[in-house]
């Protein structure tokens, strides 16, 4: 007996009996849902069904056999998808497919659809054989995910778009704050420095002015603070090849050669007066002590090292006593508590071919 009439045959098989072919009986059995169509008859009609297939679409074995698997399909079924599963059918190849389908009684479900060719021993394909599998609750979640993904991304989008706002405003005010705080401390600096004209007592005049070069230096942290994209962060590298121009340029000691090399090297705005501060203390202690009476070359670098700067000042002066602090009185105070604020660390050396200052200090991208 061939294998079309066996198909045929599962009708009257009784599986339980254990009467009949084994492989017939289960799929009849199966409780997932299965039918098997004849690509051989006008239409590849279906030939076999089983009870849960029945189960399934609401329909009568009476209703399915001779039909076409069409008949399932609506007017909200993709087809995009049944365009696969046609095309697979012409081709002879497995297809595997969500297809939204429509019951008896009109309702959906959403089908998991697996359909095979079954060969004869020529290769020629005798029949196609298809599984189903109701996985609506599986799509339905899906979809309930991309809407929830949606509502997310949204609000993401949303939130983004806020805090950017909130970050341009702070960034807009932080400049301004900058921008007015470097103002004031130039029009301090200038009321002072015509102050100074007027005092008579050099020495007096002295301090005066080493106090306008602090300020001076402050008003430069400022400067370039609100020029910066990012408020959070200071490149000290920079700050550092620009002061030692300014320092040197207002000495006007031509007589001085300035040798910089920097990185960019960012460090959190709230440190960068600090870190000014002691660079500029240091760079005025070397041209007011290490070139007081001759010229020379001024070396200074500001390096990246691992998760670490370091900013290298270095003179060819007379150098200093080993037993002796290089700088005395308000210049050793000012670095010791700036080295603190700015959690630096600051070591002096003295050799015959002058005075080395290194500072180092974390990075903010360390």
């Amino acid at each position: 007996m061939d294998e079309r009439k066996d198909w045929h045959l599962t009708d009257d098989i009784e599986h339980e009996r254990g009467r009949g072919d084994p492989f017939a009986a289960a799929v009849r059995a199966t409780r997932m849902p299965m039918v098997i169509t004849d690509p051989n008859r006008p239409d590849n009609p279906i030939v076999f069904c089983n009870k849960a297939f029945q189960q399934l679409t609401g329909y009568e074995r009476s209703e399915i056999i001779g039909r076409n698997c069409r008949f399932l399909q609506g007017p909200d079924t993709d087809r995009n998808d049944v365009r696969k599963v046609r095309e697979a059918i012409e081709a002879g190849r497995d297809v595997d497919v969500d297809l939204l389908n429509y019951r008896k009684d009109g309702s959906t479900f959403w089908n998991a659809l697996y359909l095979s060719p079954v060969r004869g021993e020529a290769n020629d394909i005798q029949f196609f054989f298809a599984s189903q599998l109701d996985v609506t609750d599986r799509v339905e979640a899906q979809r309930v995910i991309a809407e929830q993904k949606m509502i997310v991304e949204e609000e993401v989008e949303r939130r983004t778009a806020q805090l950017s706002a909130a970050l341009e405003a702070k960034t807009v005010l932080l400049h301004e704050v900058d921008h007015r705080v470097k103002n004031n401390l130039t029009m301090i600096g200038s009321l002072l420095r015509l102050q100074a004209r007027t005092i008579g007592n050099a020495e007096i005049s002295a301090k005066l002015e080493a106090m306008l070069e602090r300020i001076d230096a402050l008003a430069t942290v400022h400067r370039r603070l609100y020029e910066s994209d990012d408020v959070n962060l200071f490149d000290i590298g920079a700050f550092t090849e620009n002061l030692v121009a300014d320092v040197v340029g207002a000495a006007g000691r031509v007589e001085i050669e300035a040798r910089v090399d920097v990185d960019r090297i960012n460090v959190p705005s709230s440190i960068a007066a600090a870190l000014g501060l002691m660079i500029n203390e240091i760079l005025t202690n070397a041209l007011k002590h290490a070139y007081a009476h001759q010229g020379g070359t001024l070396t200074v670098s500001a390096k990246r090292d691992n998760d670490r700067a370091r900013i290298t000042i270095a003179d060819d002066g007379p150098g200093f006593d080993a037993d002796m602090p290089p700088v005395q009185g308000l210049g050793t105070l000012l670095v010791k508590r700036l080295a603190k604020q700015a959690t630096a660390e600051v070591a002096w050396a003295s050799s015959g071919a002058g005075t080395v200052v290194t500072v180092t200090f974390p990075m903010a991208d360390a």
